[in-house]
């Protein structure tokens, strides 16, 4: 029996997704098969929570205190958290899912990601969508419009619908090798387990080619 295709499920709204999509090109850069990013919405996961905001100021703090040392440790841009957090993620996983449909789906979701986590900006209005959008080359009319369409919203809700059959309960999440992996330090395992399904040497995933411009990796 064949494994279900790999996928990196993620939604725009979580600053965790955000660290594991700065990773996911060179982890998964030498992976058998391709592993599709797939647009989910975390708040429609079976016996999942919408991402919650913290419950005070201390708690806010240290929330961010450990994102911020993580981003550190990876060696990405300084972290800077959007006053809205979190955010209304629905227009820009709408549009997350759009891109996926013609084959944007990993240069919008990195251009949003680092808008909103390196550039403090909440997705959560068109103008913030639109410039993550545009560096991409995307073109705004074209974003807007693809993201009305009610088959994008339908698209939107039988991925996450699909995720959720499958066992994901949180993002960012990993389906690899018919295994599912939970959280950003889970990247690598999956990674590995990606590798040793092909009987290929682990250390590969830091190398080959991204296929980023097909949604893949």
């Amino acid at each position: 029996m064949h494994s279900p295709p790999s996928a990196f499920f993620f939604d725009l709204a979580s600053p965790h997704a955000y660290l594991a999509a700065e990773q996911a090109l060179q982890a998964f850069a030498g992976a058998p098969e391709p592993v599709v990013w797939t647009p989910v919405l975390a708040s429609g996961l079976a016996g999942g929570e919408p991402l919650a905001a913290p419950r005070c100021e201390q708690e806010r703090e240290a929330l961010i205190e450990d994102l911020a040392r993580r981003a550190v440790e990876l060696g990405l841009q300084p972290l800077r958290m959007p006053a809205r957090f979190p955010f209304d993620s629905t227009l820009a996983m709408r549009v997350a899912t759009y891109a996926k449909s013609i084959g944007r789906a990993v240069p919008f979701a990195q251009a949003a990601f680092r808008q909103a986590y390196a550039g403090g900006r909440a997705l959560d209005s068109e103008d913030a969508v639109v410039i993550a959008a545009a560096a991409c080359e995307m073109h705004p009319s074209a974003v807007l419009k693809g993201a009305a369409l009610r088959s994008t919203a339908e698209a939107l809700e039988q991925a996450t619908a699909e995720a959720s059959a499958a066992g994901v309960r949180e993002v960012p999440a990993v389906l690899a090798a018919g295994r599912l992996f939970h959280g950003e330090r889970e990247l690598g395992e999956a990674a590995r387990s990606l590798a040793g399904d092909a009987g290929s040497d682990p250390r590969a995933a830091a190398g080959g080619s991204s296929r980023a411009d097909r949604g893949v990796v």
